[in-house]
């Protein structure tokens, strides 16, 4: 559980998984050999000036369709396809080769995935995984015995009430805490529970009878009335929950609590006994919702036993539903995918299980996978640009008019202890203690899945007290994704996504700026955005910032607000400029620290010619358009614009630009264009 932020540049999503496919539109063997601009996918029907994201991929949004499983499709998909399929391969081989042994890491992997995939296995259980759980939560009768199943609830994977874990502290980067927060949620969102419009209404309607019927699939007695009861439980719990803006604002999340302090905030519940019961040895704890846990401690005491157990049997169901028999896996796609991203077909049963392989035992597969797919060539092609994005984010700190020279100390002395993870860890998990049961007589999907949820969590818990482990990664090799620890103040580009179309180390290096160079300006770009700026060098949650220079941060920041709030990707549904405010502020920094680093290079290896028709800096801008390229159906843009940090595809491949004078510059962007916005009112912060 990540109680601090860790910032990513991917398109994620809640509940939704990251893999893919399509015949239209995968990247393919001879895709991958291609090095600069694909002209197929552009649309010459555009003008670069009116409508950037549509001149680059017009073509490409033409002709490829959504795949019936999946809400939107795009580069981070295609890539995701890919990886896909390498890592099945991988994973097969790993099956059936004798190079490794009973019991290993490889071997493990190998039985967990095979067992998920048997789908007569998981017909054969039915229900059966569930009934000594059910029977646990019929003997949840008062406080104590509600505590003493919310450890064993805890360890395998939460979901009910809140959520506990261990991360670093805040406030004091050399040391682990433990964290407290809300949750307990069915819906994304606690706006699903609350906002007053149609379209909320009809969800929570659909929303009431997806947990009735999965109710009534699991035996359980008056899954109608059980289902209004769940609902008015978390309706509660959605009013004390705070906001997604709210949560972006660290030090609101901040606040430590003795467990006399917690006690008295929640007097019907033991915490000494329940963190002791979670072998969690800690005198304090930091609350993300003090309000919150109040509404908890109100439930506890208001809401009779036989509505927690209700409660319970429910979020045991919709945590389990993924791994049982079809019927179960049915009731859950026709509303997480259906209703909430609009697929109409669900993924492959090889894909959702090689998903959750990935996440109980994903660095035992990427260390497979790293070795077939990450030559050391790429790897150190990579470290020379993350080098010269580094040096050019400095230059633009020594330069910047609207900040004066104290605060500019601070920030490049923050800069420069950034640290950088490329590719794969140097020290690769051991999972000596994750039990996987192989034995199709005696397994279950369900049952493994469980305990890799109680591995991970007590991987987690046995953290505190202990030296924080900073050769640690918290995304897999194979993942499609980039990340920012603020606490840890690092940036972590794993193998993933250092493939076509974000990077190839033999292909032009305009291209690879311009793609993979903007996603490691965008991850440095966030330890100086409004969020990961109140962290120090040392990873600590401080001010380090003059007056004067905060004043004229929340004014440029408040400008990009505005920007992104303007956009309007469904009719009278705007992108909330707030909530996507630390990504917008990562893809503006960091397009212009790669265009810089760009610059850099061409200094040290020389400046090549036109490509393709297009000079170096239109290649880079374009690659930039390029690995945005997305479409979406309309419930999963939806759900995207109300729950995720990170701004809809086309406002990230246009918004950034239009405040870039080199982009002006390398298109000819004149006033009356659609890219146009004038010098003024453009908005530069970093």
């Amino acid at each position: 559980m990540n109680q601090f932020k860790k910032f990513s540049v991917g398109l994620l999503l809640t509940g939704v998984a990251f893999t893919g496919c399509s015949p239209r539109s995968t990247i393919t063997e001879s895709e991958q050999d291609i090095q600069a601009i694909n002209l197929n996918f552009m649309d010459s029907s555009v003008r670069p000036q009116d409508d950037f994201f549509q001149f680059v991929n017009g073509g490409w949004l033409d002709k490829t369709e959504i795949p019936a499983d999946q809400g939107r499709w795009g580069s981070f998909n295609e890539l995701r396809e890919f990886n896909n399929e390498a890592v099945l391969k991988v994973l097969q081989r790993a099956a059936e080769s004798d190079e490794y042994a009973a019991g290993s890491d490889e071997k493990k992997a190998a039985d967990f995935y095979r067992i998920g995939m048997d789908s007569t296995l998981a017909e054969k259980r039915g229900i059966e995984p569930l009934r000594p759980w059910i029977r646990e939560i019929e003997a949840v009768n008062d406080v104590q015995t509600l505590q003493r199943y919310l450890v064993k609830q805890q360890q395998s994977g939460g979901g009910a009430f809140f959520g506990v874990g261990v991360n670093t502290d805040a406030k004091d980067s050399e040391r682990m805490a433990l964290y407290v927060s809300q949750g307990g949620l069915g819906m994304p969102d606690r706006d699903y529970y609350l906002e007053d419009n149609e379209k909320f209404k009809d969800l929570r309607k659909k929303y009431e009878q997806h947990v009735a019927n999965a109710m009534r699939l699991a035996e359980i007695d008056d899954p109608d009335g059980a289902a209004r009861r769940i609902m008015e439980l978390e309706t509660r719990l959605a009013k004390a929950s705070k906001t997604r803006i709210e949560l972006r604002d660290p030090e609101s999340r901040y606040n430590k609590f003795t467990i006399s302090e917690l006690n008295e905030v929640m007097p019907s519940f033991d915490w000494n006994a329940y963190l002791s019961d979670l072998n969690a040895k800690t005198a304090e704890v930091i609350v993300s919702t003090p309000k919150f846990m109040e509404e908890v401690e109100s439930i506890i005491r208001d809401v009779p036993p036989s509505t927690w157990r209700e409660y319970l049997k429910w979020k045991l169901v919709n945590s389990a539903s993924p791994y049982l028999s079809y019927e179960f896996v049915q009731n859950e796609f026709e509303f997480y995918g259906k209703e909430l991203q609009g697929t109409e077909e669900m993924r492959p049963r090889w894909k959702r299980v090689l998903a959750t392989t990935e996440r109980a035992i994903g660095e035992a597969i990427g260390k497979l996978y790293t070795e077939e797919h990450f030559p050391q060539e790429a790897k150190e092609k990579a470290q020379e640009m993350v080098d010269n994005i580094m040096i050019a984010m400095g230059e633009r700190i020594r330069n910047l008019e609207w900040m004066t020279g104290e605060t500019k100390e601070k920030a490049l002395e923050k800069l420069s202890t950034f640290d950088v993870k490329i590719g794969f860890p140097d020290n690769w998990k051991d999972y000596a203690d994750l039990e996987v049961d192989g034995n199709p007589e005696t397994a279950s999907y369900f049952e493994n899945v469980q305990q890799a949820a109680k591995f991970r969590f007590d991987d987690n818990i046995n953290k505190l007290g202990k030296p924080i482990d900073k050769k640690e990664w918290f995304m897999t090799p194979q993942t499609v994704n980039a990340y920012y620890n603020p606490t840890w103040n690092e940036i972590v580009f794993p193998a993933g996504i250092l493939q076509p179309p974000f990077y190839d180390y033999r292909a032009d290096a305009a291209v690879n700026y311009g793609g993979i160079g903007g996603v490691i300006g965008h991850e440095i770009s966030h330890g100086f955005d409004d969020s990961g700026s109140r962290y120090d060098a040392q990873g600590n949650l401080r001010n380090w910032w003059q007056e004067e220079d905060l004043e004229n941060f929340q004014e440029r920041t408040g400008q990009l607000v505005a920007q992104y709030d303007a956009y309007e990707p469904i009719d009278g549904v705007n992108v909330k400029g707030g909530l996507t405010l630390g990504e917008n502020i990562g893809d503006l920094g960091g397009l212009l620290v790669a265009y810089d680093g760009l610059q850099l290079h061409f200094d040290q290896h020389g400046r090549p010619d036109q490509m393709d028709g297009f000079t170096p800096e239109q290649r880079f801008f374009i690659s930039w358009a390029t690995i945005w390229r997305t479409k979406s159906r309309e419930e999963a843009l939806r759900t995207q614009i109300q729950t995720d940090p990170h701004s809809p595809a086309k406002y990230r491949g246009n918004g950034p630009l239009e405040n870039i004078d080199a982009f002006y510059e390398a298109f000819g962007v004149n006033e009356g264009d659609g890219m146009y916005k004038s010098p003024e009112n453009r908005v530069r912060i970093w």
